[in-house]
């Protein structure tokens, strides 16, 4: 399993949860190029562990596991979030 952000990340791309993930599986980072240019942050689902360390600190509840939508997101939609933060990946390898 693995964590998702959704779509109240959009336009705010607070990094608290990237300073809070043990495996560095939150991107991209304020170091990274592509920052400035991203419309929010995504999550590896290959990397994640599953800590749940990102969810408490981000400040506009926009994380949340897979199996468990963010509060207004059905499951359908959730789902989508999935795709997102992993397409995300594969189009950076």
């Amino acid at each position: 399993m693995t964590y998702i952000i959704g779509q109240p990340c959009i336009g705010t791309k607070d990094t608290s949860c990237v300073d809070v993930c043990p495996v560095d599986c939150i991107h991209p980072r304020k170091d990274e190029a592509g920052f400035e240019s991203a419309e929010m942050l995504y999550i590896d689902p290959a990397e994640c562990i599953d800590c749940g360390a990102c969810e408490p600190a981000c400040p506009v509840a926009a994380i949340g596991p897979e199996d468990a939508p963010i509060e207004g997101v059905n499951e359908d939609e959730w789902k989508r979030w999935l795709t997102i933060n992993t397409d995300y990946f594969k189009e950076r390898k």
